[in-house]
């Protein structure tokens, strides 16, 4: 429990970097972009470099273990956030999207935190061990934007550098504590067991059912999320109002999973993934309702929760599919699919929300959503 703790802590400095920076990135790119289309390229630039760095962090976790990995992981982050900072105050547009891809590949170590607890907790206490470590994230709700707003004018007249000045602090802390944790011994690479060939462990009903559960509600989330400040403010609301939402979605992101493993536990992933995807219509269907801030603050902490028991029970069904000497490559390829499915959703909310409305964002969740419960109850019934 004290590995899982401090995967926990680590977990909470590495996702509310990642929350300082989608709060300021933006808002930054557009100060310092020679054209205003580009303001958020350095925001979609940041989701790509996470999706590429997935299988590079994974497999080299594999080969010389979490704590190397970690550390590498957590170097980038401070190199990320060092770029970035020195390119505000240089207004180097350029070198500010070094620093976002390096954030980004930071971004992509820090979402393995959850499998490295899997590691250390042993085969009983992998789904509670998941979920306390994803309860980490509930801090970044509430550090991340706070964070925004105590660095914006550290480095006055200039804004916003002291932002990355602070990811940079948060990354080298997440470095130096990642360092007490005893992660189990990485076998030589001589000594271990090739395992199956990969399209063997990727044809696994199990596998296929908990990587299109994790896209989806990846996807789902992100497509709704990424545009719900939009739509806020063109439905008239304050930009404080909007941040308000969002603050509270990610509070529903990461505070169930304070019960999330023990729901698995007791009920099993798949009946908590079924249940997550009904969560997430539901955000859809109170989204569909009307535009008061009411419904946009019930849909999106509904979308949270969603959120929250799709991922961490697909996670806890996907580490049902590998053998040790399987899960590098398997990790890999799921963090891929994840990372390279929120990338897309990233650039694609914002232009279905310019060019067909609000109601079209929600609507194209209906379909992926309903589809991964379908795969769920295949699955069940399979297993019966």
């Amino acid at each position: 429990m004290r590995n899982v703790a401090v995967l926990a802590v680590c977990q909470a400095l590495g996702m509310s970097c990642l929350a300082l920076s989608i709060t300021i990135t933006a808002l930054v790119g557009n100060s310092l972009a020679p054209d205003p289309s580009l303001a958020t390229f350095p925001l979609a630039l940041q989701f790509v470099a996470t999706a590429a760095s997935t299988i590079p962090a994974s497999l080299f976790m594999g080969r010389f273990g979490r704590r190397a990995g970690f550390t590498v992981g957590g170097i980038l982050g401070v190199a990320g956030g060092v770029i970035a900072c020195q390119a505000v105050i240089a207004a180097s547009f350029a070198m500010f999207c070094v620093g976002a891809a390096f954030l980004g590949a930071f971004a992509a170590h820090v979402a393995l935190y959850r499998f490295a607890a899997a590691d250390v907790a042993g085969p009983e206490y992998r789904s509670r061990a998941i979920s306390l470590v994803m309860v980490g994230g509930v801090a970044s709700a509430v550090l991340g934007p706070e964070l925004a707003k105590w660095t914006r004018e550290l480095f006055s007249p200039i804004l916003f550098a002291g932002g990355y000045a602070a990811i940079a602090a948060l990354a080298f802390i997440g470095v130096v504590l990642v360092q007490a944790v005893n992660f189990p011994a990485v076998v030589p690479r001589s000594q271990r067991a090739k395992g199956r060939p990969l399209g063997e462990i990727l044809r696994q009903p199990t596998l296929v059912v908990a990587v299109l559960c994790a896209m989806v509600a990846y996807g789902s989330m992100n497509l709704v999320m990424v545009s719900t400040p939009l739509a806020m403010v063109a439905c008239a609301h304050p930009f404080e109002t909007a941040a308000f939402v969002i603050q509270w979605h990610v509070v529903g992101m990461y505070a169930p999973s304070f019960v999330t493993g023990h729901l698995i536990e007791r009920i099993g992933a798949l009946k908590v993934i079924s249940i997550g995807s009904l969560l997430v219509l539901g955000c859809i269907l109170v989204n569909l309702t009307g535009i008061e801030v009411i419904q946009f603050w019930a849909a999106l902490l509904l979308l949270g929760v969603g959120w929250n028991f799709m991922y961490v029970g697909a996670t806890a069904l996907l580490t049902e599919t590998y053998r040790p000497e399987e899960q590098a490559r398997v990790q890999a390829f799921n963090e891929f699919m994840v990372f390279g499915t929120t990338a897309v959703t990233a650039l694609a909310s914002g232009a279905i929300f310019n060019a067909f409305g609000w109601q079209a964002v929600n609507l194209g969740v209906v379909v992926p959503v309903i589809l991964a419960a379908a795969t769920v109850i295949w699955l069940s019934r399979r297993r019966a």
